[in-house]
């Protein structure tokens, strides 16, 4: 039987999930590299790197993945919530289906995956998650509110799953990462039409906002890092619960502790010039 230990990655086609399937394949690991589109994988010729189709908004989809990899493997030693995507739009601006889909992907896509994987591990009494939040799940940023909302709910997933789960040996992490240069600003961040509208009364707000958002993520930090801190995570059985990585995290997350809520705003407002933007 092979010893090698079984990961699962979700959103697994480009930006951290790829270069983290790459690397733990790298490391020794069987990857299996979960995406709707896992045609994008088939460039990469690794031999324990397996592309899979998992779409994470359905659970029969979910459950027929799991099923294919119980066809080679016991079980699924360590699971990775990496899919996700961010929309940017104002409250007053986003429609239901747009509400919807934001949690569907970064919350609901995020428990179904976790929910088919625990019973595996549950039974071999081993196991890790890692879920792939942001630096954005412990503050907020206008024009992203949902996306904010989403991440606060996985830090939220992570520290329920973390008592329920730790007596059976399985063990649950959040990363929180900064703005990191993948492919997020330009496939994964969905605008709403109303909020760039050239006369909506945010008009001013997104036009100096929106692109200093998006030029933040494209000179963020190498998306390998997060790999790495994964391996660390995998191999340190006393890693903490939570870590941040990049350079926006390290900046942000220790203020908000060291400082009040009204004094932590005042500072965000200011970097991101938040007054100048109504």
């Amino acid at each position: 039987m092979n010893s090698k230990k079984v990961v699962l990655i979700s959103g697994a086609s480009a930006g951290m999930g790829r270069e983290t399937a790459i690397f733990l394949e790298k490391n020794g690991f069987i990857v299996y590299a979960g995406s709707r589109t896992p045609e994008k994988l088939n460039d990469i010729k690794n031999t324990n790197l397996i592309p899979i189709n998992l779409d994470i908004t359905k659970q029969s989809n979910i459950k027929t993945a799991i099923e294919q990899i119980k066809k080679e493997h016991t079980s699924v030693d360590i699971l990775i919530n990496n899919a996700g995507y961010g929309l940017v739009s104002t409250i007053e601006d986003f429609n239901e289906d747009e509400m919807f889909n934001q949690f569907n992907i970064n919350v609901f896509g995020l428990l179904r995956l976790t929910k088919e994987i625990i019973p595996l591990m549950r039974k071999q009494n081993s196991g890790i998650i890692i879920n792939i939040s942001s630096f954005l799940g412990k503050i907020g940023l206008p024009l992203l509110t949902l996306y904010n909302s989403s991440k606060y709910a996985v830090e939220g997933v992570t520290d329920s799953l973390r008592y329920e789960l730790a007596p059976f040996n399985i063990r649950v992490h959040s990363i929180m990462p900064g703005f990191f240069n993948t492919q997020f600003a330009k496939e994964n961040l969905v605008t709403n039409l109303n909020t760039f509208d050239e006369h909506s009364p945010y008009k001013k707000m997104v036009s100096n906002l929106a692109p200093m958002i998006v030029e933040q993520i494209n000179k963020g930090n190498d998306p390998k890092e997060v790999a790495l801190m994964i391996l660390e995570i995998i191999e340190n059985k006393n890693f903490k619960a939570r870590a941040t990585i990049g350079e926006k995290a390290k900046k942000f997350l220790p203020m908000k502790k060291e400082l009040s809520d009204e004094d932590f705003e005042r500072r965000v407002k200011e970097y991101y010039q938040i007054d100048n933007l109504g």
